[in-house]
């Protein structure tokens, strides 16, 4: 974990708090981290709290609860507010690795339900929603985002009668095309996402760039990412070995001159820790999306996994080359692909968008 890694995972925290509306304040082009002085807490202090109190119009120790909460960083074990309002960063004592190992290996285990909690358990949502096809696409997957954090939902179509006076009412704008034609040209998936997409106040285009086979589609670009990890464990499985989320590092590059890790090491790292990044976020975006009735956040979040996940299988192959030998590095990285897949599939099944395995 190194101070430019802490400062991609503020800056993140700063737009997640800002899009969530829990900050109102510009977001800086930069953060600067820096080590804690002697004297200080943690491994690492950031005073970027100081900085947007006054366009926030909080007080900086406010400011600072509101970004602690929001951090999500492979390798960091504590997010503590200190002094006046600095973030202190406290790193994992087992190292980067273990915290890394951890969070694989807790996807690996609770598969499509990772990030599945009980944030709402104890609600009753009643979601109405007008006989309109987007209300009624964002009212199903509103309905799945609560129902995955513990919520009881309860869909209702407005009709003439009245409606409860506790009910929270879905209307995005209308798609503005006829829905009886919809279904049959675009097909249930791309018709789903086109509809979820965008938010909910903003016009949701339904042309046929939704069906176009390229990375310039958001909606292929997710689907196959997910269909590629599963070709890699298919792959892996030809060459006799399987993921395993150990010790190794996403890479094993060769040794410097001094016995320490190499460039390719370093290179791997960099190239995987946005992804570890996007993984360990899933459950708070899981969370933002259900709370917010925003199922658009996930859409968003499942484009930013598979381009991290295609950037780290460009960097990092997890299968051999050419005659080479299958080693640790490989199996690591063929656990971290296999649970971005994971993430992939379950974020798309919450969207109702189906994952398939050969695309």
């Amino acid at each position: 974990m190194t101070p430019a890694d802490l400062s991609r995972a503020v800056l993140h925290a700063v737009r997640r708090a800002v899009d969530e509306n829990a900050l109102r304040a510009p977001v800086p082009a930069r953060v600067r981290v820096e080590r804690t002085r002697p004297g200080g807490s943690g491994d690492y202090a950031c005073a970027v709290a100081l900085q947007l109190a006054g366009p926030a119009a909080l007080p900086p120790r406010e400011v600072a609860r509101i970004l602690a909460d929001r951090v999500a960083a492979a390798g960091v074990a504590r997010v503590d507010v200190t002094g006046p309002g600095f973030l202190s960063f406290t790193l994992d004592p087992v190292g980067d690795a273990g915290a890394r190992t951890a969070l694989v290996r807790d996807i690996g285990a609770r598969g499509s339900a990772y990030g599945h909690g009980d944030a709402l358990r104890g609600e009753t949502l009643r979601l109405l929603h007008p006989a309109e096809i987007r209300a009624e696409t964002t009212a199903a997957a509103v309905a799945a985002l609560a129902a995955a954090q513990g919520a009881d939902v309860r869909l209702l179509a407005a009709g003439p009668g009245r409606a409860p006076a506790d009910a929270v009412e879905i209307r995005p704008v209308p798609a503005g095309a006829p829905a009886a034609g919809l279904p049959a040209r675009l097909g249930p998936d791309a018709l789903r996402w086109g509809l979820l997409r965008p938010a909910g106040h903003d016009r949701a285009p339904l042309g046929d760039d939704l069906l176009v086979q390229s990375a310039a589609n958001p909606l292929f670009l997710v689907r196959y990412a997910h269909a590629r990890t599963r070709a890699l464990l298919r792959n892996a499985r030809d060459l006799g070995f399987g993921p395993e989320a150990g010790s190794e590092t996403a890479s094993e590059g060769p040794a410097s001159p001094d016995g320490g890790p190499g460039r390719a090491d370093a290179h791997a790292a960099d190239a995987a820790h946005p992804l570890w990044v996007l993984l360990a976020d899933h459950p708070a975006v899981l969370v933002a999306a259900a709370r917010l009735r925003a199922p658009d956040r996930l859409a968003r979040h499942l484009e930013a996994v598979a381009h991290a996940f295609f950037d780290f299988h460009d960097a990092c192959p997890p299968l051999p080359p050419g005659d080479e030998k299958p080693s640790a590095a490989h199996r690591s990285r063929l656990a971290l692909a296999e649970a971005a897949g994971t993430v992939l599939a379950g974020g798309l099944s919450l969207l109702g968008v189906s994952a398939p395995e050969h695309l």
